[in-house]
């Protein structure tokens, strides 16, 4: 489940929210397990919250990821071979065939196979939000942020 993973600008790699302080994040890095404290003033973005631009509705990342891991068996995809960015275009349009030729660029494709294989390595192997648990989960969240907000 993608919802924890994090991207930071200016930072490389993803990150997994482990806790929430007053005015920062405390995050891990999934590729080295280094833990440090995001600032309020830093871009922080959560992969649940990126969608792909189709030509109908914008599709969720989440989505998208879990349809690389179907076309690849759960294979990390080796960006390198494909010899253009042509190429690597055709590639991800076998994947998903609606995608926006336009106002998907290359840079765009390359970072979410950057990211697909990162948190395959790390074994993040689940991409789409479950429906009912995760729900619940992410409530119970807002709760215990909004009890710790009135005792503060």
């Amino acid at each position: 489940m993608i919802q924890g993973i994090l991207s930071i600008s200016g930072k490389p790699g993803l990150y997994r929210l482990v806790s929430r302080g007053k005015n920062t994040l405390i995050v891990e890095n999934l590729q080295t397990g280094k833990r440090m404290p995001v600032y309020a003033h830093d871009k922080v973005i959560s992969l649940a919250d990126i969608a792909i631009y189709t030509e109908g509705e914008d599709m969720p990342l989440g989505e998208v990821l879990e349809k690389v891991k179907v076309a690849t068996d759960g294979q990390p995809v080796d960006v390198k071979k494909f010899g253009s960015d042509e190429e690597l275009r055709e590639y991800f349009g076998t994947i998903l065939p609606e995608f926006d030729r336009d106002r998907v660029y290359t840079t765009d494709i390359r970072k979410l196979f950057s990211w697909y294989n990162i948190m395959i390595a790390s074994g993040v192997t689940e991409f789409k939000k479950e429906d009912i648990a995760e729900d619940e989960a992410a409530e119970a969240a807002e709760a215990a942020d909004a009890a710790e907000t009135t005792q503060e």
